[in-house]
């Protein structure tokens, strides 16, 4: 069975959806056709031109990447800088090339959940959680109808909250309607009143759904004319955000844990705030540039934040309160190619998907 670079690209969107990402983000499909044939699918952090011809020698047509390669806007394609050079080597190859970045960052299963399990944390939760992206869905129906629309909407992504699927809460009650002349009622007949015993079903998800859980109700309803209702709460998503935090299975020594971070992702320089001599539980993380979440981190009552690209005076901020370990962008996100793997194995098996062998971390550490 062939699979369609489009395809590949529904069932990321369908993961995580694009929406989720920064105002200033650029993720999705940057460059490529998507009606091909997927051959082969190279997975990097940052798209180089060393990677492309990774790419090519791989036979792969399809490169995933974390950071977009394209960020401001481009005015001339003449091979004058690296991403124009990326750009007509793309098109020349047939080379799709896909970014998920900042919404593989704000999801509960993605990017800093990555960083958590490659540090052991438990009982992990998102640092800052998003405010305002919550919906709940109102909807009546005939109440020998309601279990299968239920289904529907939880098939299509709501009722889930936290470790929980399939919540809803239903109330049985009466509708009234007299369907008209022009009308073709399910049931009832025209021209006259009719009650009907119905179940009012209610649901919460994530805003970003709202199309394909709207769709799955009007799909999967029997009325002509289906009463609805959609309600913004402001109730903050467990789900979507920036940022984790989680335990230790054990205590560790502040030294041990640098020692151990080292270890675990390589770092082969660490900037850190003073040591507060205490032993630490509570870990804070976030992956790429984290000094927004400074305070969060400290209010949550995290020991130590582990993030990157910390300012010189930003480090000040930490106050004696936490302990700062800042161990470079790339090192923080190296691991991501494994989250898109996981990903992507979960659906696809007919074709090859590599994770790139070059490092394209563009800092280097001097040893003296």
């Amino acid at each position: 069975m062939e699979i369609y670079i489009k395809d590949v690209i529904q069932f990321l969107e369908s993961k995580v959806t694009l929406s989720l990402q920064e105002s200033y983000d650029n993720c999705g499909l940057l460059v490529g056709d998507s009606t091909k044939v997927v051959n082969g699918v190279l997975l990097c952090l940052d798209v180089t031109e060393e990677i492309l011809n990774e790419a090519i020698q791989l036979n792969c047509n399809v490169i995933i990447a974390h950071h977009p390669f394209i960020f401001s806007g481009i005015k001339k394609i003449t091979g004058a800088n690296a991403t124009e050079r990326i750009l007509i080597s793309a098109i020349k190859n047939n080379i799709a090339i896909y970014a998920g970045h900042t919404n593989y960052d704000n999801v509960d299963f993605g990017v800093n959940k990555v960083i958590c399990e490659k540090l052991g944390l438990k009982n992990t939760t998102i640092l800052a959680p998003q405010k305002n992206s919550l919906l709940k869905l109102q909807t009546y129906a005939p109440s020998a109808h309601a279990d299968s629309i239920r289904k529907a909407i939880f098939e299509a992504g709501a009722g889930s909250i936290g470790n929980y699927t399939n919540c809803s809460f239903n109330t049985q009650g009466q509708g009234t309607f007299r369907a008209s002349t022009e009308s073709n009622p399910f049931v009832g007949e025209k021209n006259q009143d009719h009650t009907e015993n119905e179940t009012k079903i209610e649901v919460i998800f994530p805003n970003y759904i709202q199309s394909k859980v709207v769709s799955a109700l009007l799909k999967n309803h029997p009325y002509q004319e289906v009463a609805y209702d959609i309600i913004p709460l402001l109730n903050t998503s467990i789900n979507t955000g920036a940022g984790m935090i989680g335990e230790l299975e054990s205590e560790m020594n502040e030294t041990d844990l640098l020692q151990f971070i080292s270890e675990k992702f390589n770092a082969q320089s660490i900037r850190y705030t003073r040591l507060l001599g205490k032993n630490v539980k509570n870990i804070a993380v976030c992956g790429g540039s984290g000094s927004f979440l400074l305070s969060n981190a400290i209010a949550k009552g995290a020991d130590f934040f582990i993030t990157a690209d910390f300012k010189y005076h930003q480090f000040f901020d930490a106050e004696g309160k936490i302990v700062v370990a800042d161990i470079g962008h790339f090192e923080s996100e190296q691991f991501t190619t494994e989250l898109f793997f996981s990903l992507l194995k979960e659906k696809f098996s007919t074709f090859a998907i590599h994770f790139s062998k070059i490092n394209t971390n563009p800092i280097n550490y001097f040893k003296a």
